[in-house]
């Protein structure tokens, strides 16, 4: 499907997906949105979202201070939002501001780009569902996981909440995550709205000592549920390769025993 909006641009259909897209990720920088949008090269994907940001339906701004360590990131415009008929979430902020130290900016582009991990061919897995959330998962949980999602695999459908953390959080907020992913695990909440009997939280860390930090807390309240990783083994490695670790043990494991990671 094409339209013309009144900049003349034509809106395909791949530009109403990735509009969408944008609605869930509030921003992406260029190698997301190769991703999220499908484009097959830098050239073709430097070109529509220039076009899309001249149109109106995209905001740039600009990460860093200095012309050569500035880097573009993107979000929808109000007016984008309006087209594909969604809630617009993106920055608040004027059009080509510099984000300096915006960690808002900076969680969200992480947890992207675990998505876009996720989106990699995996013989064998299929992402089925991923679900952002802007509100407590339920009345009783004061709980805003990063990330949701499922993975369809030959042993059956897996089921995780993603947190990211950069380093920012306190320990008692942590201490609040882990008793209410405990509580939403045994209430049966979980079961009744996402329909699935048991699910993982795998919390990705900025560093290896924020990462045993975070798990020396987890590990006072429960050895399940929890799995742990860096930002930088599940870039150079693989979400689906053995860089996990559990509340207990030195061991590194892979999530799914079954899968073999791509090389």
């Amino acid at each position: 499907m094409r339209g013309n909006n009144r900049n003349g641009i034509a809106i395909q259909q791949r530009d109403r997906a990735f509009l969408k897209e944008l609605a869930t990720f509030r921003v992406v920088d260029r190698e997301q949105a190769k991703i999220v949008g499908g484009f097959g090269s830098t050239t073709r994907v430097n070109t529509r979202l220039l076009a899309l940001t001249r149109a109106g339906l995209l905001r740039r701004f600009f990460l860093g201070v200095t012309e050569g360590s500035r880097k573009a990131v993107y979000a929808l415009s109000t007016k984008g939002a309006a087209l594909v008929g969604v809630i617009p979430r993106g920055l608040r902020r004027p059009r080509n501001e510099s984000l300096v130290a915006d960690f808002s900016v900076l969680h969200q582009l992480a947890v992207n780009n675990f998505y876009c991990e996720l989106r990699r061919p995996n013989p064998g897995v299929s992402l089925s569902r991923w679900l952002s959330f802007h509100e407590s998962l339920t009345q009783n949980l004061r709980l805003i996981p990063d990330g949701y999602f499922e993975l369809g695999t030959p042993a059956g459908t897996i089921t995780a909440f993603l947190e990211v953390d950069l380093g920012h959080e306190r320990p008692m907020v942590w201490a609040g995550k882990v008793r209410n992913y405990v509580q939403l695990a045994l209430s049966g909440d979980f079961e009744r709205r996402f329909g699935r009997d048991q699910f993982r939280v795998l919390v990705v860390a900025s560093s290896e000592r924020r990462l045993l930090s975070i798990r020396k807390l987890v590990r006072i309240s429960t050895q399940k549920i929890f799995w742990f990783a860096t930002l930088e083994s599940v870039r150079c490695e693989g979400i689906f390769a053995p860089v996990w670790l559990r509340p207990h043990g030195d061991a590194r494991q892979s999530l799914f025993p079954h899968l073999q990671p791509l090389p």
